[in-house]
């Protein structure tokens, strides 16, 4: 047993590289199912163990609910029984949250993430009955996605430790970048499994425990997230740290002249894949942005 193995609570076993995969759309905003899926078939034939639709990456509030659902079908569609397929299911509502968990147990995903409800404020009792009602309503592992910076709710480490005595919660993608806060959840919760979910903690996250990835890079570039991974498995730390600090320049790259969701569907097109525009009000980086970007990654030899 390595000290980053996943916990021994969590069915799917997750480890590894997970990205967050990219919800594609027409140029009339309208999504692409099917380049929503080739994308999770392109990040899945270069080495990644797992796929998480409908997170951060995913767009996953500017879409419909129908628009949700399509996107789980058509990923759970393509790669679906190879690499675990987990999908975000969260809303700010309960009642909603529960209508997406169970269409994904319907349609064949293999676990479900759910995002602490946001925009309303959530005390420790509404998210431990938030999250009770959500895993009762369907059999599948339920992981915790922790972003108080984008849903304005904080887990405290005591919420953490009740909701960790639900049945099918397996699981945390932290995304809080709050390192005392993970390292102490990983510390008291060895059962469960977590995933460090920011590109800038990667070797840390392994470092403290963490077994798994969710990387927005590795939509991009999932070839040198795996070799992040893949070295520190092999004991190779000093190739792991080497490989952050690039992992930290492409990042750096993603975020020039824009935010870091254009960086990635904008990058992605310098690797020949197209997945369309975001939805507005996001938006793809600019003509001088996009040459200055594409400059910065081909000196970082990952083109």
């Amino acid at each position: 047993m390595s000290f980053h193995d996943p916990g021994a609570d969590d069915p799917l076993g997750l480890h590894g590289v997970v990205p967050p995969t990219i919800t594609a759309f027409h140029e009339d905003e309208s999504v692409d199912y099917e380049t929503t899926a080739e994308h999770a078939r392109f990040v899945v034939d270069r080495g990644v163990h797992g796929v998480f639709p409908l997170g951060t990456n995913g767009e996953f509030p500017l879409l419909t609910g129908e628009e949700r659902q399509g996107v789980v079908e058509a990923v759970v569609d393509e790669v679906g029984g190879e690499v675990p397929v987990i999908t975000g299911v969260g809303a700010p509502s309960t009642y909603e949250t529960i209508t997406h968990a169970e269409h994904a147990e319907s349609v064949g995903a293999d676990g479900v993430v759910v995002v602490t409800p946001y925009y309303y404020p959530v005390d420790h009792e509404a998210a431990l009955t938030h999250y009770r009602r959500v895993a009762e309503a369907v059999s599948l592992p339920v992981y915790v996605y922790h972003i108080p910076s984008k849903t304005g709710n904080e887990l405290s480490l005591e919420t953490l430790a009740e909701l960790a005595e639900i049945d099918n919660i397996v699981g945390v993608k932290d995304s809080s970048k709050n390192v005392p806060w993970l390292a102490q959840a990983i510390d008291a919760h060895p059962d469960l499994t977590f995933l460090a979910g920011s590109d800038s903690l990667l070797f840390t996250g392994l470092e403290i425990g963490c077994s798994g990835l969710v990387s927005a890079v590795a939509n991009v570039f999932p070839e040198l997230v795996v070799d992040v991974y893949e070295a520190y498995d092999d004991g190779d730390e000093e190739r792991a740290r080497e490989l952050q600090s690039r992992v930290f320049d492409v990042r750096d790259a993603f975020k020039h002249g824009g935010g870091y969701m254009s960086g990635v569907k904008t990058a992605l097109r310098a690797r020949e894949f197209d997945a369309g525009p975001l939805r507005s009000p996001l938006r793809l980086k600019d003509e001088s942005s996009t040459d200055e970007m594409r400059e910065m990654l081909t000196e970082l030899d990952v083109l």
